[in-house]
């Protein structure tokens, strides 16, 4: 068992630090600007609003990040991983509607990487002008504080490419640095004002909803405190279940004393206002000042590169369930799931780019952030239920009284932050997109998988003898591999044999069947093989996870490797070209399916296809989502014909013989 796996099995200081590098950098960084924008936002400052806002904080954290996902949804763990498609994989079987809010989920948490790098890192770059010889230089929005966001923003994401294995062991020492930072920091306010404790009562935060001029809208600048909870999730599969729950005992406590700190410093300045300075740099000494925002700008970069990883991981998953448009992933280390996908990688740098420019400080981007995550933790909530209900037969009012209550309080969020919808119509466009091209591209390949027809191989299999051993037709290949989406041994496409017999007859020494199975399982690597015809044809199962990339071309030398090896199916010892070290005279034959004109589609499954094939332009071919090299493959195009047009209406006027 190796050291990743034992992090699942038992607390240990490397999985609590591991917890502490990846799972915490948005949540953990979330006092930055938290606390600030909520008595921004609540206007004229006094104990009733100090008060108030840490309650919510504390209540907030308690029964949204506490309860629900570090209680209750670190329960769906998937094989040791998380995510919303994890959740998914989990409880698909028990409903075709639970595609809508997977991809949802999925979309919005996407949408949520092109703000939280350009807000934590900002907020800590504005901390600069709380030191006095800077303060001149170093003002919310300005071009300095632009630039400097962005150079740290661009050289996170051109790093991308290398992964993080050289720096990634510094971001467990790094986020426990910042979180005793975050603990002592705030102690050192409490001291002087201990009756902030009373803050936690739940009855302030009730008075300031009820009571309070803005009372029931601050809850759109509270949410801030718990954005990151969605990650907590998604990043299970990185150091397990027990890490992160033992984990956050710590990371709650510091955060919840940086809150009270952060409160009895506002209190004791006796002002009923900011005066535009930030309460989390203001509780730090003077001589500490210029360390503090270093430790914060690591923070927030760690942070961002758990929510970039956090992305590629997702994408990866969206691929493998047929969500997303094949494109390319990279692997820059040997550390098992560390993905690097160029197109989302730019993608998500263009976005952080964009909101950096158009919104150029903390403040305003507080002010238009959080809607996505609500809905992101909605879509959760429904798919849990059905985990709950299905997977864990949790009786149906225990079920009914967690959703509810997860329910109600996600819903209160989401409308507060509904307000928010026109600062962010810059995000939605980007939201839409995703969910959009998700939805597309799920229901395209339902629409094409529904028009492929299958025969039974087993009559074919002495036809397919008789054209390998006709020396008349010339050879294609000595070995011809064909992808198959035949899920028994005994059926086949039918395009597969038109392939074989029609047009250009292809005669090969041997044909091979490769069929590819996902399994619910994020790393499932098995395979089995099967000769259909003795010495002609060898059918290959693959059984992967779905966090497993299909490098077909690679998997297929391994399986001939292993079958040399192990003395199976002897004909492969007649074929010299199969030694597996030099694999060089086969071929894989590739579809590739185009639209013919002959369809008369219904208007939404003429959208659904004509944006397919138009987004399919831009995805990765299949050639290179399954790892094989053009010298390998010969390319078939097939016209897809879906709902063919009628000629009812065609009629006969005239027909001439030639004069004999």
């Amino acid at each position: 068992m190796d050291a990743h796996h034992r992090h699942f099995k038992r607390v240990t200081t490397a999985g609590l630090l591991i917890a502490l590098g990846i799972i915490y950098g948005d949540i953990g960084t979330s006092p930055l600007y938290t606390f600030q924008t909520i008595m921004n936002d609540g206007g004229f400052i006094d104990e009733h609003l100090v008060f108030g806002a840490i309650s919510c904080i504390f209540w907030t954290l308690t029964l949204q990040t506490t309860f629900k996902y570090v209680i209750i949804t670190l329960q769906a763990d998937n094989r040791g991983e998380g995510g919303v498609f994890s959740l998914y994989a989990l409880v698909r079987r028990f409903g075709p509607k639970l595609v809508f809010p997977a991809i949802i989920g999925a979309g919005t948490l996407l949408a949520d990487g092109i703000i939280t790098p350009p807000i934590t890192v900002t907020s800590a770059i504005e901390g600069l002008n709380m030191v006095p010889w800077l303060k001149e230089v170093i003002v919310p929005g300005n071009n300095l504080v632009v630039e400097i966001v962005l150079v740290i923003i661009l050289a996170l994401f051109i790093f991308q490419r290398f992964g993080t294995k050289v720096v990634g062991g510094a971001f467990g020492p790094v986020m426990f640095l910042w979180f005793m930072m975050l603990g002592i920091l705030g102690i050192s306010q409490i001291i002087h004002y201990p009756h902030i404790f009373l803050a936690l009562n739940p009855k302030y935060g009730l008075e300031l909803l009820t009571a309070h001029p803005k009372g029931f809208w601050l809850l759109g600048a509270v949410f801030l405190c718990t954005t990151g909870a969605e990650a907590l999730y998604s990043d299970l599969g990185h150091c397990g279940k027990k890490n992160i729950q033992v984990s956050w005992i710590f990371v709650k406590v510091t955060l919840i004393l940086n809150y009270l700190g952060q409160g009895a410093w506002t209190l004791l300045q006796h002002k009923n206002s900011l005066d535009g300075a930030n309460p989390f740099f203001a509780i730090v000494p003077h001589w500490f000042l210029l360390p503090s925002i270093l430790i914060a700008t690591c923070a927030s970069i760690i942070a961002s590169q758990a929510l970039i990883s956090g992305s590629f991981t997702l994408i990866s998953e969206a691929i493998s369930l047929n969500f997303w448009p094949k494109v390319t992933v990279k692997f820059p280390t040997n550390i098992r799931g560390q993905i690097y996908i160029p197109s989302i990688n730019w993608i998500l740098c263009i976005g952080c780019f964009l909101v950096v420019l158009y919104f150029r400080t903390s403040e305003s981007m507080t002010a238009a952030y959080g809607f996505s995550i609500t809905i992101a933790m909605l879509m959760t909530t429904i798919l849990m239920f059905y985990f709950l209900r299905y997977v864990k037969h949790y009786p149906l009012w225990i079920v009914s009284v967690i959703m509810l209550l997860f329910i109600a309080v996600e819903s209160s969020f989401f409308v507060a932050n509904a307000v928010k919808i026109v600062k962010r119509l810059f995000f939605l466009v980007f939201e839409v997109g995703l969910i959009s091209t998700m939805y597309i591209w799920f229901n395209a390949r339902k629409i094409t998988n529904r028009f492929l027809s299958f025969v039974h191989l087993n009559k074919y299999l002495p036809q397919i003898a008789t054209l390998s051993n006709d020396i008349a037709t010339p050879k294609t290949s000595s070995h011809l591999i064909y992808l198959t989406k035949a899920d028994h041994a005994n059926q086949i496409e039918k395009r597969v044999l038109t392939s074989i017999f029609e047009k250009n007859p292809k005669r090969a020494d041997m044909y091979w069947l490769v069929h590819l199975e996902r399994t619910d399982e994020p790393f499932t690597m098995e395979y089995g093989v099967e000769e259909m015809s003795e010495g002609k044809v060898i059918r290959i199962d693959f059984r992967l996870g779905f966090r497993v990339q299909p490098r077909i071309g690679l998997m297929f030398r391994s399986v001939v490797k292993d079958m040399l090896q192990n003395k199976e199916l002897n004909i492969l010892h007649r074929y010299p070209a199969l030694i597996a070290e030099n694999l060089n005279n086969y071929k894989f034959v590739i579809f590739e399916n185009v639209l013919s004109y002959d369809n008369e589609f219904s208007v939404s499954e003429g959208f659904i296809l004509n944006s397919y094939f138009a987004i399919n332009k831009l995805a990765t071919s299949d050639s290179k989502a399954f790892g094989l090299d053009s010298s390998q493959i010969l390319v078939e195009k097939i016209p897809l014909v879906v709902t063919p047009k009628s000629c009812d209406n065609l009629k006969q006027v005239f027909y001439k013989r030639m004069p004999v």
